[in-house]
């Protein structure tokens, strides 16, 4: 009689464990998916925020040869944002250009990365706004304006002209919110507040007709 007491206690306490086991399987499947749902909604309004609205590549010879790059960008930001810079939080936004070549054998062949990085920042000392590029830095009296400048890219120069001849050249481009240069405690909101996670899709740059020599 013990023994078999024993042994249905046993049993049930394994029935138990199995059924608590299942319960925190069926949890840690719901937490997945409620967190890719999460990153999707959270990808959706990031794209809403920045989009690429028009983006072409054109190739000039003659005296001033190469290729360039005209763009033109739709950029929100939100108001958490916005209030970060007047508080004194510098913004870092970089477009990103890569450049590759079909190959029918084999994978596309990389050719060329390059980048613009702009500071975005408020200066409590004159009330301006500062967007830098390199080393050269604009004042601007108004947020407005100074996000106007950013969303336009105008005869960027990436390459010599030859580096799309023959064809089945192909690039492509995004702008984003760089967050590994905020500050760490801005690094680790960016981590779980939407509003720090601002990215385009990579958009296709339509080729304009060669300019004549």
């Amino acid at each position: 009689m013990r023994a078999s007491a024993r042994h249905d206690r046993g049993g049930d306490r394994q029935c138990s464990f199995a059924a608590a086991g299942s319960r925190l399987l069926r949890g840690a499947a719901r937490l997945v998916l409620l967190l890719g749902l999460l990153s999707v909604s959270w990808a959706a309004r990031a794209e809403d925020r920045i989009a690429v609205s028009h983006a072409s590549v054109s190739v000039r010879n003659g005296a001033d040869p190469g290729a360039f790059v005209d763009a033109q960008f739709e950029l929100e930001l939100p108001l958490s944002l916005r209030e970060a810079i007047d508080h004194g939080i510098a913004l870092y936004f970089v477009i990103e250009l890569e450049v590759s070549r079909s190959r029918w054998y084999w994978f596309d062949k990389h050719l060329l990365d390059d980048s613009i990085e702009y500071r975005l920042s408020f200066s409590p000392l004159t009330r301006q706004y500062r967007l830098a590029r390199g080393g050269l830095a604009q004042p601007f009296d108004s947020l407005d304006q100074a996000l106007a400048t950013m969303r336009r890219v105008t005869q960027w120069r990436i390459a010599d002209a030859d580096l799309f001849e023959g064809g089945n050249t192909h690039a492509r481009i995004r702008m984003r919110l760089d967050t590994s240069m905020l500050p760490k405690p801005f690094q680790v909101n960016a981590l779980t507040d939407r509003d720090w996670v601002l990215a385009s899709d990579w958009s296709r740059l339509e080729p304009e007709a060669r300019a004549p020599n």
